[in-house]
């Protein structure tokens, strides 16, 4: 059986996108995301767990979309895991556990947050769910008629779980 490194994360950004280049000019931004669950404790009242990821974002894709990248943003990433180590100038070793996206999606409606015009830059981040045929991001064609987010549906008959 085959090798898989594939992490997909939805949750809040912690600070804004910071864009840098490295030695050899290749755009490199960074960004935390928090990701919120639920529990139950043994006494049986709700707790709140955050988990904090940091996220590179390489390329083009970073250039295009770091600006957009601003604190408090509910954001898709799905990328793989990758973990550093350095030793630091007292000889410790240290490593960090990052997220490198190869896909960014802004779930956000556009505007949002005080986004003004809601201009994200091109197809949101490099990645379509619509394989190009039109329609919106999550492969649904235009048209109308369909349940997605925001089509205001009032019929508890057309719900699918009712």
């Amino acid at each position: 059986m085959g090798n898989l490194n594939k992490v997909m994360i939805i949750g809040n950004t912690g600070r804004d996108a910071e864009l840098r280049y490295t030695a050899n000019g290749t755009a490199l931004s960074d960004f935390s995301i928090a990701v919120n669950s639920r529990r139950r404790s043994p006494s049986g009242d709700w707790e709140d767990e955050t988990e904090w990821f940091n996220v590179t974002l390489f390329g083009d894709r970073a250039e295009r979309i770091s600006q957009y990248i601003t604190k408090g943003k509910q954001l898709y990433v799905e990328g793989r895991l990758r973990t550093r180590n350095w030793d630091d100038d007292q000889g410790v070793r240290h490593y960090r556990t990052e997220v490198i996206a190869n896909n960014v999606e802004f779930l956000d409606r556009r505007g949002q947050d005080g986004g003004g015009d809601g201009d994200w830059g091109g197809n949101r981040g490099g990645g379509s769910r619509g394989g190009g045929r039109g329609g919106d991001d999550w492969g649904r064609s235009g048209g109308g008629g369909g349940r997605g987010r925001g089509s205001g549906v009032s019929d508890a008959d057309d719900l699918p779980f009712e």
